[in-house]
């Protein structure tokens, strides 16, 4: 798993490099149970700031200083495993599974939901290549139709992965649209039916309400469905992800999230705090541009990418 920051992003180092810059410049005094009180809160700076959230935070700085005081980490290196097992157990807590819902009978059918400019729509163009490298049979529905670009863009994402297509006219209906890519789905024998919905402002009131809408007529037309919503957050945006979140999942239960743009950020903890704080589990993350760069999240991977 690649976290590639910006230049100029938190110094362009690694967790780790500023755990041991900032907060823990002699890693041997903590080592021997001589920590002090200020590594400890330049540590939680720290976490703070590379956006692990409060209650995230105040844990691991606590497992840190049980640490020293125990001397369980006798080195630099067996002290970094330790942090990476510690953020990695945080990944693992209550709802961490983070594979796909599959329907035992097709269509599987994912429900796509997201703010404006999070990702959405090449999230699921970098799903349904995944998908459909792995032989199963994708229909994209484009049911973003207040934007006429937004069909438009799922129909090339369609065509370059080989994907079908099903799309209204800018304007119309966006759970009649729903609908109809379900109704393809089943008639084709499609083994995976991807729904995109418009980008809208988790504060848009009418347009919450049309998201509930699609998702209840999504569950009219075929028992079971949407089988995972997956909600798309940008990476970058730090805590307001979670605020975001939470306004949707009182639209709309959301059984996965989506974390992009981790190339473009030093931030990785937005990952950690948003699973902790909703207890939903991150199922994938984006790591750049190409239709390659979407991985399946593994939380063992990424805690390790985190203090490389």
């Amino acid at each position: 798993m690649r976290l590639i920051p910006k230049a100029g992003d938190v110094a362009r180092r690694s967790l780790w490099q500023r755990i041991k810059d900032v907060a823990l410049a002699d890693v041997g005094v903590l080592l021997t149970g001589g920590v002090k009180a200020g590594d400890l809160e330049a540590l939680e700076e720290l976490l703070l700031a590379a956006d692990f959230g409060v209650a995230t935070t105040l844990r691991l700085v606590a497992e840190v200083e049980r640490l020293a005081k125990r001397g369980e980490a006798k080195s630099e290196d067996e002290f970094r495993e330790a942090m990476r097992a510690l953020i990695e157990g945080e990944l693992r807590k209550g709802n961490s599974a983070p594979a796909l819902t599959c329907s035992a009978v097709p269509p599987t059918v994912l429900l796509i939901v997201g703010v404006n400019g999070a990702g959405k729509t090449t999230f699921i163009g970098k799903l349904a290549h995944q998908l459909r490298a792995e032989g199963r049979t994708v229909l994209l529905g484009a049911a973003d139709t207040f934007r006429a670009g937004a069909i438009d863009q799922l129909r090339i994402w369609a065509e370059r992965t080989g994907a079908q297509f099903v799309g209204g006219a800018a304007g119309s209906d966006p759970a009649a649209v729903a609908f109809d890519a379900i109704d393809a789905g089943v008639t084709r024998g499609v083994d995976t039916v991807i729904i995109d919905t418009a980008g809208r402002l988790h504060t848009s009131e009418g347009l919450m309400t049309e998201l509930k809408k699609v998702a209840r007529v999504v569950a009219k037309r075929l028992d079971g469905a949407p089988h995972d919503t997956l909600l798309v957050l940008d990476g970058t945006i730090g805590q307001n992800a979670i605020a975001q979140a939470k306004t949707f999942m009182a639209a709309v239960p959301i059984t996965g999230l989506v974390v992009t743009k981790l190339d473009g950020t030093a931030k990785g903890g937005i990952v950690v705090a948003v699973h902790d704080a909703l207890d939903v589990p991150v199922k994938f993350v984006g790591t750049g541009e190409s239709a390659v760069d979407l991985e399946e999240f593994d939380a063992t991977a990424f805690s390790r990418a985190l203090l490389e």
